[in-house]
Order: C-alpha cells, then sequence, then structure tokens
C-alpha cells in the first residue's frame, strides 16, 4: 500500500455491482452512500426492510434493499440463491456486547451474526464474485481468543465482549484461509479486510446495559471519529488495488483514527492451524463449503 496520507478520492464506479450487509445505517451505510455517489449499482442487504428503504431514500445512485438476516442460515441461502453476478461483496453486519442469546439455528449470536452468516453466504456467493470480498472486522480481535471446540459458548462462562472480540478473531482468521484457499484453486478473486478504528455508531446500542450503551456511544464520539471518517479504511479495502490478504484501519495511535493503511494483526490471527480448524468446524455448523 501507498505511504499514509489523508484519503477520501474513491474511484469512480461506473458499472461495478456491490452487495453491502447490515446497510440499514452506521459503516454500512455510509459505505453504500459513497459507493452509490460513485456511479456503483449497490444492495442494501439489511434485516429490517423497512428501515432499510427508508435510508435508501436518503441515497443518490442506483440502490436497491433486500431482506438478509445473517444470524439466521435460512435468510442467507434465500438471499444468495436470488442474487446474480456481483463485483465486491462487504461482510459488515454485525453485533456486539450482546446478553447471551442464541440464534433461530441455535447458535451464539455473536458467532452467528459476524461470522457464521458471512461465512455462509460468502462461500454461497463465490462462484458469481467477479472481484473481491471485504471482511469488516475490528480491532478488539486483538485480544480475542478462540476455542474451535467451543465456538458457541456452551461449556466456558459466557462474557459478552469476550464473545465479540472471538467473533472478530474469527472474521481475520476466514479472512486469511479464504485467500488460502482462493490462491490454491488458482482464482484471481481477493480478500481484503478492514475495521473502522473508534467510530460513533449505533453499535454498543443493544447491550441491555444502559451504562454500557452510554460510553460506547459517548465514548466514541468523544476520542474517535465520525462515521465518514471511519468507512474510509472500509471504502479503501473495497475499492482500491490492494494486495489479496491486506487489512486496513486507522494510521493513528491503537488504531483509533487517521488515514485507511495496512494494519497489524494478532498471532492468533496469523495462526494458520487455528484458521483451517475454524474453517472445518464452520462447515460443520453452516452445511456450506468452499464451492468445487
Amino acid at each position: 500500500m501507498a505511504a499514509v496520507r489523508p484519503w477520501s478520492d474513491v474511484p469512480p464506479q461506473p458499472g461495478r455491482r456491490y452487495v453491502v450487509t447490515g446497510a440499514s445505517s452506521g459503516i454500512g451505510l455510509e459505505t453504500a452512500r459513497v459507493l452509490a455517489a460513485r456511479g456503483a449499482r449497490v444492495t442494501l442487504a439489511v434485516r429490517d426492510v423497512a428501515k432499510g428503504e427508508r435510508a435508501a431514500a436518503g441515497l443518490a445512485g442506483d440502490v436497491d434493499v433486500r431482506r438478509l438476516d445473517v444470524s439466521d442460515l435460512a435468510s442467507v441461502r434465500s438471499f444468495a440463491d436470488a442474487t446474480g453476478e456481483i463485483d465486491v461483496l462487504v461482510n459488515n453486519a454485525g453485533v456486539l456486547g450482546l446478553p447471551f442469546s442464541r440464534s433461530v439455528d441455535g447458535f451464539e449470536l455473536h458467532l452467528a451474526t459476524n461470522h457464521l452468516g458471512h461465512f455462509a453466504l460468502t462461500n454461497l456467493l463465490l462462484p458469481r464474485l467477479t472481484d473481491r470480498v471485504v471482511v469488516v472486522s475490528s480491532r478488539s480481535h486483538l485480544v480475542g481468543d478462540l476455542d474451535p471446540d467451543d465456538l458457541l459458548w456452551e461449556r466456558r462462562p459466557y462474557r459478552p465482549y469476550a464473545a465479540y472480540a472471538s467473533s472478530k478473531l474469527a472474521n481475520m482468521l476466514f479472512l486469511a484461509e479464504l485467500q488460502r484457499r482462493l490462491t490454491a484453486v488458482g482464482s484471481t478473486l481477493r480478500v481484503t479486510g478492514a475495521h473502522p478504528g473508534s467510530t460513533a455508531t449505533g453499535i454498543t446500542g443493544h447491550t441491555g446495559s444502559p451504562v454500557k450503551t452510554l460510553v460506547g456511544r459517548y465514548g466514541h464520539r468523544l476520542v474517535g471519529m465520525s462515521i465518514a471518517r471511519g468507512a474510509l479504511p472500509i471504502l479503501y479495502a473495497a475499492t482500491m488495488d490492494v494486495p489479496a490478504n491486506t487489512y486496513v484501519g486507522p494510521h493513528g495511535r491503537l488504531e483509533m483514527r487517521g488515514w485507511p493503511t495496512a494494519v497489524r494483526r494478532s498471532q492468533r490471527a496469523l495462526d494458520p492451524d487455528l484458521a483451517k480448524a475454524l474453517w472445518a468446524r464452520s462447515e460443520e455448523l453452516t452445511g456450506v463449503g468452499f464451492p468445487g
């Protein structure tokens, strides 16, 4: 990647089609807004269609809204079955700090939403992708730990933020293993990753704790970036000619704020054996594997 510099100049995107998950608010909506303004055709893949349509009404350009609940594998399959050729899939939807709960498929909800749904969606769409997959992770992956034999928090004491960090580590392992598999079969598709640093979005709004919600909301506003700035690493990873397996985040101290640049990942995120073990377990849980 080029040296760090102020960057917000997303290249023109005419003729290109994007799918952005979790695009009814926050980073996902801002990513969709910029891509559409630059000429892309953008699908807002959202759980709440009415909310998505209200968001889309404020966007200029070629956008459409389709239902996708990434925590529900039936919804993931239905969305994938109805999707034609696309250039870029941006796996953005996520949840953070939830009290323990399970998805309709019986999976712990952080893992279901942040990893397993996107794992299934990506593999189902791979035959129709022409350019790349963007995995939106978090700097929280740096403190994440992951036990492939207890992904669903059935034996360990459940801790909401540990579950979130674990799911973000799963994102990073998925990024690396998917790229390894694509390269091994001679595919020209690339996988990139990104995180938004400290950005004031609504992701902390469902913790069940008013105090944690307020600290998350206003803490990010005090030390972090606007949504427009926080979306830049994702836009960089989605539109610029970066090498496969590049991970983009803000360049500043602790990667909390700044301009897009390649950033570090934890040693666990670089563990190929852990990545392969996670992949195998994810296939078992979702019933979806690497195509062909």
